[in-house]
């Protein structure tokens, strides 16, 4: 039973130790972070799931061990009790919740890019429908093609793109926008966050009574859309 659901950007970055000097540039986002972590523990789950961008479709029953040592940083994060090696987007998952003070269990799952939305949803769904109270952590990123100094360079659909999931993600709007997001629009735009905002609207269609939602950040510093928001 899903109880609530905590959605923030996974950028290395966002861990002072790899921002180093421009750490504080993300005081705010992690802040915002913190947040919503603290909404969705608040919540009582038994079980945290946390889903992320990554390059295979990958499951971790038990969590996994993360590294940010390819960051230049000997930095390690573990989620839940596995031992599996996780994506960066996991491993700063893994970070978040720590900093959260999290030490109960966790499952943990990577979507890549190219998994169809309804297979996303279909995910999701597993999730939430399992016996225990689940809180869901969802990882990822809008657009990465805001300005030309942007990871992609510049692309005009970028900043709509990012609107839209703007206001998906204030109002609770699983069923509508969150669910219709254009798979190839989102990859051409090198919106990570695509495939595990999917995953929510699987998760939370099972939930009858629906969500209140709070967006409590949304920004593009980097020319990368980054949004945190939270369900219950």
């Amino acid at each position: 039973m899903l109880v609530a659901a905590a959605v923030c950007p996974c950028p290395p970055l966002l861990v002072p130790e790899v921002a180093s000097g421009a750490a504080p540039e993300l005081d705010e986002l992690r802040a915002a972070c913190d947040t919503a972590l603290g909404a969705l523990l608040a919540a009582g789950p038994e079980v945290v799931a946390v889903v992320g961008p990554g390059p295979e479709h990958e499951r971790y029953e038990h969590g996994g061990a993360g590294s940010l040592r390819p960051f230049g940083v000997a930095l390690e994060t573990r989620l839940g009790s596995g031992s599996e090696p996780l994506p960066p987007s996991l491993t700063v998952g893994g970070w978040l919740l720590e900093r959260a003070g999290w030490t109960g269990r966790v499952r943990a799952l990577a979507v890549p890019d190219y998994l169809e939305p309804a297979l996303c949803a279909e995910n999701g769904r597993q999730l939430a429908l399992a016996p225990e109270r689940i809180g869901l952590l969802v990882l990822g990123e809008g657009s990465a093609r805001r300005t030309v100094k942007a990871p992609g360079y510049l692309d005009e659909r970028a900043e709509g793109f990012d609107a839209g999931v703007g206001r998906a993600l204030a109002t609770a709007d699983a069923e509508g926008l969150l669910a219709d997001l254009d798979d190839e629009l989102a990859f051409e735009l090198m919106a990570s966050g695509r495939a595990p905002w999917q995953v929510l609207t699987g998760a939370a269609g099972t939930v009858e009574a629906g969500f209140g939602a709070e967006l409590l950040h949304e920004s593009a510093p980097y020319g990368v859309g980054y949004f945190v928001a939270a369900w219950s």
